[in-house]
Formats: structure tokens, sequence, C-alpha cells
């Protein structure tokens, strides 16, 4: 065992040493290191797919970029409705909450998702050629490896695609110096066309189950596939396809809801790998996620004044009647911090030294809602609605945030799952996504959701400014970053930010 462990270790240690942090895509290797040292067992290649999952919780020894939770984290809130500055906010995280946004920011560098999509291009194009080094490593193996490679990979460049919208777009690993890293973007089209190619290849090769609860939730399965296909499904108006894939997980009886009680908030996100989880990046008590401190200790975002009033309702006649989802599980009341990721349950906060929440890539509310969404789009509004119903239900939401609605009334069906999505989805990374999507939808006929969202935190002598920007499409979508021109000329900027 100690040698499994330190096995593991030297190849994250080579993999997050291996990149060099002045080239363009942060992905350049020290010549022929990865090659000629490892790749000659199938330990080799779990310790490689290991070290992808160590590089999405964990920024490397000496890199200064933040980690990939806290990029997902703010590429999905800061631009939207329900955060607020903290004290400790930063300069380059005020501008982009107050649509300042320039190409010097700091937070517009997309280094921490390709070197991570650089972990997973090694795994894929190296990991096959130890089936011939190594008699134990079957094929049924060497294939639940790389579909958790190709899914991540896929996952990455969806987020790439929906926060920068035009992404080089790099499926090889970056072996040698001599690579090339002169590479212009692929259109938005073209890398959700890849991550769709990606995921269906995954799946094909994918495990339901890896006989442990903490895996079957912290590591890609084929559920976890087909939550992400069904999400870039709706990315792409291939509503029968998201249905389809929906259903492939709403089958299983590994998910379901969790009814509201006085535990349901410690059994979701406190504890976490619960039966609503699908995949949860798996932070520890030995291995602290970044959430604590910046929402609680010096912390740098909060929830808006009125979230809780507004997304989740107040219910002034009994206060103790409560969506399970609002007060001490979204936001603290009166301080407006953001509770999910530093609470233990309705009273009592996390301890520093126990602030292992998990970050929440996919859970089946999820599912059930993406589902909703495209039975929506497809005519089929009563559908879209009882699921909305049951979810409210097993949640125990107030009648004051509820809309008595017809199955055909489709634009307030829309609506009325984007605030039921801000409802469950708060502060997880998702509501300027959710937003985003379905404004864009139909040749943005619903420029008006990013309008009102755009407007609800600007003061009023930013308010016009604001909507200038949001009427141009170029401006959903964060800048290229200065040093990524700098260093590829091949790149060239989003016309918005010229």
């Amino acid at each position: 065992m100690q040698t499994k462990i330190k096995t593991i270790l030297a190849i994250f240690i080579l993999f997050v040493s291996a990149s060099s942090c002045d080239n363009y895509l942060d992905l350049r290797p020290q010549d022929g290191i990865v090659r000629e040292d490892f790749w000659k067992t199938k330990e080799d290649i779990q310790a490689a797919v290991i070290g992808i999952y160590s590089s999405m919780l964990n920024s490397p020894p000496g890199v200064s970029d933040l980690t990939m939770s806290q990029y997902l984290f703010m590429y999905g809130e800061l631009r939207a409705d329900m955060i607020a500055p903290g004290g400790n906010v930063t300069e380059d995280e005020r501008d982009i909450m107050n649509s300042n946004i320039i190409a010097s920011n700091e937070l517009t560098s997309w280094a921490a998702f390709y070197r991570t999509i650089n972990y997973c291009n090694t795994v894929i194009d190296l990991a096959p050629a130890v089936k011939d080094l190594d008699p134990t490593l079957t094929q049924t193996k060497l294939n639940n490896f790389l579909s958790e490679a190709l899914a991540i990979r896929a996952y990455l460049y969806f987020t790439l695609a929906r926060t920068f919208r035009d992404v080089p777009l790099k499926l090889d690993a970056t072996k040698s110096d001599a690579d090339n890293f002169q590479i212009p973007v692929s259109t938005q089209a073209e890398v959700f066309a890849q991550v769709i190619k990606d995921l269906e290849l995954a799946e094909q090769y994918g495990v339901e189950d890896y006989g442990d609860n903490a895996s079957n939730r912290g590591r890609i399965t084929t559920y976890a596939i087909n939550a992400m296909q069904a999400d870039v499904y709706l990315w792409t108006d291939k509503f029968q396809e998201a249905v389809n894939a929906a259903n492939k997980v709403i089958a299983s009886p590994r998910f379901r809801l969790i009814p509201a009680s006085s535990n349901w908030f410690t059994t979701v996100y406190a504890n976490g790998n619960s039966a609503e989880s699908i995949l949860e990046l798996q932070y520890t008590k030995t291995n602290l996620g970044p959430f604590y401190n910046i929402f609680r200790q010096r912390p740098e975002f909060l929830a808006g004044d009125l979230v809780l009033e507004d997304v989740f309702g107040i219910d002034l006649d009994n206060p103790t009647n409560r969506d399970v989802r609002g007060e001490r599980a979204s936001v603290v009341p009166g301080a407006n911090l953001i509770y999910k990721y530093i609470g233990f349950d309705f009273n009592e906060f996390k301890a520093l030294q126990d602030a292992d929440t998990h970050w929440f890539i996919y859970r089946f509310a999820d599912v059930l809602l993406m589902k909703a969404e495209a039975l929506n789009e497809l005519e089929q509004g009563q559908e879209a609605l009882d699921i909305i119903a049951n979810l409210r239900l097993n949640r125990n939401a107030l009648d004051l945030t509820a809309e008595d609605l017809s199955g055909g009334a489709k634009v307030q069906i829309t609506d009325y799952l984007l605030d039921e999505r801000a409802r469950e989805f708060a502060y997880e990374g998702k509501r300027w996504f959710d937003l985003l999507r379905n404004a864009k939808r139909n040749n943005y006929a619903r420029l008006d959701i990013l309008l009102e969202a755009g407007i609800s935190g600007a003061l009023p002598e930013q308010q016009q400014s604001v909507l200038a920007k949001l009427r141009d499409p170029n401006s959903h979508y964060l800048p290229i970053n200065t040093f990524e021109l700098f260093t590829n000329k091949a790149l060239v900027q989003n016309p918005f930010y010229k």
C-alpha cells in the first residue's frame, strides 16, 4: 500500500511539474520524461487518472492558480444575480461582478483548465500502449480509465466553451518542447460537437459501479456521463436527446430525492455522497476545500441582500415554515453569508479543520430539471410542471414561490424553471450558465432574461451601461487573457474586448 501511494504521488508530482508556466496553454513538459519513466503498468495509468482528479481539487505546488472549484464557482456565479461583494473581494472579482471586464483580469486565465486537459490527453494518448507491456491490463480496465479521462476532458471543454465561447481545441498530449503551441480557436459549436463525441465514447467505455459509495459519487460513472450529455444537449438544442440522457439516470435506483427534514442539509451537503449525488469533487479533512476562507473567514462573496426573500421566500405568518434549501442551507440571514460550503446543520458552522464540503458538479435534482427544461422545449409543458411540483414537494418549497401555470405556457414555464433552478442550485456555479443558455436560445429570443439579471445588482448610475453591454452577445463571454494573446499569435480576441 505504501508503495502504491508513493507511485500515485510520484505520478501526480510529475504531472504538475511537467508543465511550464511561461508557455501558452501551460502544457509544455520536460522532453521525454512522461513517456520514458512511466506508462509501463496499469498502476501507472491508475495513478495518472488519480492525478487528473487531484488537479481538479488542488493547484500544483508552486503555482498560484486558484483551484478548479473556485473557477467553476466564479464563472457560474459572479456575472449572475444572486451574489454580492464581500469585504475582501478582489478588484478582479469586483470588476467581473460589475460587468467591467478587461483582458488583463487574472480570472480570465484558462491555464488551470488546459493543464488538467493535458493530463487527460496524456492518459488518452499513452495509456493504450501500456497494454502491450502489462499483461494484467485488460481491455475493459483500459477502457474504464480512458472513459474517466475522456469525460473529464469533455466537461472542462464544455465549461470553457460556455465561459469563453471559442477556445483552442487540443486533443493530443503535449509531450515535447517541439510541439506546436500556436493553436487558433475552434468555434463554440465545434467544441460542443467534440464534447458530445467524447461523451459518447466515454459512455461506451464507462463504469456503472466501482464497488464503494465514495468512488461512485466522486469518480466518473456512466451516470455522470449521462448527466453531462443532458447538459450539453440542452446547449445544442437537442431536446429529445437531453430527455433520453436524463432518463438513463432517472431509471437507476441509485439516485433519489431526499425529502425535506431537519438533517437534509447535513446529509446532502455537509456530509455529501448522498443518494442525490451524481458527481462531487471530494474534499476531505486532510485536503480541505477553498471555500471556508472566502465565505467565512475573509468573505469575498456574500449572498445578495434579497436572495432569501425573493428567491426562497419567507413565511411571515409561520417563520418555522421554510424552504429547506434557503435559510441556513444557502444563506445565513442578516449576515448574508453563503452557507452551503461552511455549515454543518441548521444551527452550526463547520470548524475550519472540518471544512471538507464537496464541490457539487451534478446532483439528481439537476437531471430532473434538465429533463423538465427539455420537455418544455418539446411542447410537453405539463410533464415539466409535474417534475417541478415533485421537486418542490420534497424541498418544502413555500406556496408563495409557486406558479399556477398551464402546460401550454411555455415562456412562463421557462421562467419558473429558472426560478426553481435558482432555489435548487444557489451558489453551485450554475446560475450564469442557466440564464445564458435560456436567453440565447432561438437567436436570443429571451435576451430579457440576461438584461433583468444584469441590472438586478447594479447601482442606478451603472444600469444603462450594463444594459448596453449585455445587448451585445459577444459580451456574454469572457475575453481571452492578455497573456494568452501574447504567447499564442494564432488567437484572436473576442470582438467585444478589442
